[in-house]
């Protein structure tokens, strides 16, 4: 009996070790999974910064300081200092290596308020706003061929751009590989527009159509205002270079993938972007490429025909990539926003079947179609990105702070100080810059805006008043059994 009784109660012990046993493995199903490694993550950078901007606009730059020479020189300075950038972001994403991208790194260094005023201007305009253009663009592109001669009408193309966001957010929200397999692909794609054109300048450089280049610095108009203007416009078409730091709790060896994806994959744009520029002007005057509303339709109809069609349909690609991008990494921005308390609980939870942040995805997806249904939202997302700079440069001096206040983190990568100064006088540039030369006051609105944050964070993060709790915790419950979401593991520093 004695060893009846002693049988018994190991299989009891074994039965509860098998139980926690599994318990433990299920906590760990229930966290974001490390499935991007160093190709996926060049491909994110170069997928995600290289939209339709680069394809579509590029006389921005070239409207501002008036000549070719100037313009190639602001391109390549705005690769640099995307770059430089991103190498302040590799210090701080190897030394804080949470996802969300600045969120986390202002949380560390000056606490919850400019990280949630932070949040509060990126989820609610900026990034939503910015998906909802790039699927725009994507829609006016995708329906072009099907009105020769007219324009789309807008229905169609509203109709379009949302079915597209919600492609997107479906395939994000079902599955981190789809999402990442996905991106590689639309980044083939675009990288094989790119050498088409790069290429084409090439041989035509090689023909001798060199004409446009002489004497590039002619009829140039450099001021501090106009430059300050150039760069505020290329370095929207570089917007992205800090995307790979809201996903940094999904990359595998994020201290050896995050800075050699920035290493590699940026200045790869930038050469790309300077090339393509390049051939611009080999077969377009600079009149000539001011004047047309494509600049890459153009340039296809005049060196790629009969086979011109081949530009707007990899322009498509071109846009849902860069859509697809910035979809699968604001997505996580909304996760760790809600994982710190600062938005719906339900934010950060994370689906059981297929380990996405699923609500947060969705959440973004729904705040993105409702920017679709007003008319023309380009004015807006003017005046809401200089916002992003004023974070930029927050982000950057956090980094200078924590050298100082938090000098027990481990920094795998340490840049040169001088680095992180020049990036922090960049972005004063570029804030002041569209204040001073045209001043309106559309950049007072996005000023209150971003501290109407603070009356929020007071009301409903701060001082946490129970009626607002017992509107969201059945709904909370609802959700969770619908989406069928769970509160994600604790993370472990």
């Amino acid at each position: 009996m004695g060893e009846d009784s002693l049988k018994k109660r190991k299989r009891r012990d074994n039965a509860k070790e098998d139980g926690r046993s599994v318990q433990s493995q299920e906590l760990q199903k229930t966290n974001l999974q490390k499935q991007a490694n160093l190709f996926p993550g060049i491909c994110m950078i170069v997928g995600t910064i290289i939209g339709s901007g680069i394809f579509v606009s590029p006389k921005s730059v070239l409207a501002n300081v008036g000549a070719v020479g100037p313009c190639l020189t602001i391109w390549a300075a705005c690769g640099i200092v995307a770059t430089l950038g991103a190498l302040c972001f590799a210090e701080l994403g190897t030394m804080i290596t949470k996802s969300g991208g600045e969120y986390p790194y202002l949380m560390e260094a000056f606490g919850p308020i400019p990280a949630f005023l932070f949040s509060w201007t990126s989820l609610l305009v900026t990034k939503p706003s910015s998906f909802a253009i790039i699927c725009l663009s994507f829609a006016e592109y995708a329906s072009a061929p099907f009105y020769p001669g007219c324009d789309p009408p807008q229905v169609v193309v509203k109709c379009l751009a949302a079915a597209a966001i919600v492609v997107i957010t479906i395939v994000n929200s079902l599955s981190v590989k789809l999402g990442s397999y996905l991106q590689n692909f639309l980044t083939a794609a675009k990288l094989i527009i790119v050498t088409i054109i790069i290429v084409s300048g090439i041989v035509l450089l090689a023909q001798g159509k060199t004409e446009n280049f002489k004497d590039s610095f002619k009829d140039s108009r450099v001021s501090i205002s106009s430059i300050g203007l150039a760069f505020y416009n290329g370095l929207w078409a570089y917007d992205g270079w800090n995307q790979l730091n809201y996903i940094t709790e999904e990359l595998k060896n994020p201290y050896r993938n995050l800075p050699l994806s920035i290493i590699i994959g940026i200045p790869l744009v930038t050469v790309c972007y300077v090339l393509i520029n390049i051939s611009y002007f080999t077969v377009m005057t600079s009149t000539e490429l001011l004047q047309s509303q494509a600049v890459a339709v153009t340039f296809g109809d005049r060196v790629l025909y009969p086979a011109s069609w081949i530009v707007p349909l990899f322009v498509v690609f071109s846009t849902i990539g860069s859509a697809n991008g910035t979809c699968f990494t604001a997505g996580r921005l909304v996760y760790v926003a809600g994982r710190e308390g600062h938005m719906l609980k339900v934010l950060s939870y994370i689906s059981v079947k297929r380990l996405t942040p699923a609500p947060a995805i969705i959440f973004y997806g729904a705040i993105a179609i409702i920017y679709i249904i007003p008319g023309d939202i380009d004015t807006l997302i003017n005046y809401f990105s200089f916002a992003v700079w004023i974070f930029y440069g927050l982000t950057i001096l956090a980094l200078i702070v924590m050298r100082f206040t938090r000098k027990e983190l481990r920094r795998p990568i340490r840049i040169p100080i001088i680095i992180p100064v020049i990036v922090i006088l960049v972005s004063i540039l570029l804030v002041l810059a569209p204040i001073i030369s045209a001043p309106e006051l559309a950049y007072l609105y996005c000023v209150l805006f971003i501290l109407s944050g603070l009356i929020v964070y007071v009301l409903f993060v701060h001082c946490k008043f129970n009626w607002p709790q017992k509107i969201s915790n059945p709904i909370t419950m609802h959700l969770q059994m619908l989406l069928e979401v769970v509160p994600a593991e604790e993370a472990t520093e």
